[in-house]
């Protein structure tokens, strides 16, 4: 059956709009409502809690949540009340319901989204959870993991013109929309732009909106922030395995994210930064660092690339097996698993890494740094702040000397603080670590002259004038100890301890 998509009619739209503010329709709101135990079953894929809690309270949040949040079907009487400027024949025009026995279902998922300044509506296609099937291959995601990864990932610069890549319904246009006077949204998929173009008149937004395949339709363009969830699921080129328009790019392996890579630059203004999410093979016991740095060689852009999941092949092909409403008891997900696991097998893959890669166009003439890191624990949230404070500063560090780097009176950051261990009895620590509490929440483990220097580090005392002074209290060579300890100001520096 052939499933509408939302029409982007200004007036009904509008209407539509004047319902969900008039019901509260809101992220905190829909909390409420729901409570903790309800919204902890949703994040789980259950939703019968839900269902309990909202059945009989009869008003319109929950009347809302019922028909776009949990996908029931709704006494016509109850969708009416709780649309009563839009009515539900504008709602039908509108493509968001249809009509079922006595009642009305939802054609869509639509649903409150919002960050720290702003509240928004996500339409989208309906979820499994709605549907109670698996997903079409031209679904169309709404709101999921990896994009409120990379909503929170992304820093938040003020730019001139943004590009989200592959938009999707339009949850990182959004976001761009406050802080870029100029939003550009591209999708190979043209269900997927109906849904974005509805979600622009929705939040009173004005996008750009453009089909085509990944760089192709900004070609000869240049934007000071590109943001993408690119299709980076590593697929299998099988009949076996459906290849979803949301998450699989047609490529073998991690091609898409290794194309993105080398061919971006080329759209970034100078200065400007691109962000995205991607997958990377990991072959035999190579270091997944070799493989994502022979992406970045040749680009001329700064790198600053983290990793933050690993999988086995078979966790991988459990994870994506399942994705799209494929429950394991099927013989369709022992074939779709099967097929993974021999795709993997062909290339030798051991591991498959998950991360976010921040890539910058530089601006004048030096040489490009390259970071490539690991931060699999909890961290910051939102992460954008950190990542821009961090960008800026290890862009500051290559373009500057040791001398200037030690000439700066640094000063440990606020939320840094120092751990010190030791053993019973014993008057010296035996282990002295510096915590940074928000960011990466990096936690570094400091020698004599590292404790001594950061004990002294608060915004009066050059970084080179310290050391000196530590050098002659510990009677070694001054040479000796600014060499040792520059390694550790930089990278203080890079993550934000010193500042």
């Amino acid at each position: 059956m052939s499933v509408p998509t939302p029409v982007a009619d200004p007036e009904l739209v509008a209407r539509l709009r004047a319902d969900l503010r008039a019901a509260a329709y809101t992220v905190e709101a829909v909390a409420e409502l729901l409570g903790p135990l309800a919204t902890a079953a949703l994040a789980r894929e259950q939703v019968l809690p839900a269902q309990r809690v909202t059945v009989d309270v009869g008003t319109p949040l929950a009347t809302l949540v019922r028909l776009f949040g949990l996908g029931d079907a709704v006494d016509s009487e109850e969708a009416a009340a709780a649309l009563p400027t839009l009515g539900l024949v504008g709602a039908a025009s509108l493509g968001l319901v249809r009509e079922q026995g006595p009642g009305v279902v939802a054609t869509c998922d639509l649903r409150p989204y919002g960050d720290e300044d702003h509240a928004w509506w996500i339409a989208s296609d309906l979820t499994e959870l709605q549907t109670r099937g698996p997903l079409r291959e031209d679904h169309v995601l709404g709101l999921g993991g990896a994009s409120t990864t990379l909503a929170s990932w992304t820093p938040r610069p003020a730019v001139e013109r943004a590009l989200d890549l592959g938009t999707g319904c339009g949850v990182q246009a959004l976001h761009l929309g406050a802080h870029a006077r100029q939003v550009t949204v591209t999708d190979i998929s043209t269900r997927a732009l109906d849904f974005a173009r509805f979600n622009a008149v929705l939040n009173e937004c004005d996008w750009d909106v453009v089909e085509g395949s990944m760089l192709d339709p900004v070609a000869g363009q240049q934007f000071g922030l590109i943001v993408s969830n690119p299709p980076f699921v590593i697929t299998p080129r099988t009949p076996d395995v459906p290849l979803f328009e949301y998450r699989d790019g047609g490529q073998a392996g991690d091609a898409v994210v290794a194309d993105l890579v080398r061919s971006i630059g080329a759209h970034l203004e100078p200065g400007g930064v691109a962000q995205f999410l991607g997958n990377w093979e990991v072959v035999g016991d190579a270091d997944w660092r070799d493989r994502v740095r022979g992406w970045v060689a040749g680009t001329g852009l700064d790198a600053w690339i983290i990793q933050r999941d690993v999988q086995d092949p078979a966790e991988y092909a459990e994870t994506w097996s399942r994705d799209g409403g494929h429950h394991s008891a099927t013989t369709e997900f022992a074939t779709m698993y099967a097929a993974w696991l021999d795709d993997f097998a062909s290339r030798g893959v051991s591991a498959i890494g998950f991360g976010v890669i921040t890539l910058q166009r530089l601006v004048g003439d030096r040489e490009p740094f390259v970071e490539l890191t690991e931060a699999t624990g909890p961290v910051a949230v939102p992460m954008g702040a950190h990542v821009l404070s961090g960008l800026r500063a290890r862009t500051w560090l290559a373009e500057h000397t040791d001398d200037e780097v030690l000439a700066v009176a640094w000063r440990c950051a606020d939320d840094v603080t120092e751990e010190r261990h030791g053993r019973p009895g014993e008057e010296d620590p035996a282990v002295i670590m510096l915590r940074q509490g928000g960011g990466l929440r990096r936690v570094v483990r400091l020698d004599t002259v590292g404790a001594a220097l950061v004990s002294v580090c608060d915004g009066t005392l050059p970084a080179g004038a310290a050391l000196a002074a530590i050098a002659e209290l510990l009677g070694k060579p001054a040479a000796e100890v600014r060499v040792a300890a520059l390694p550790l100001v930089r990278e203080l520096v890079a993550d934000g301890l010193l500042v």
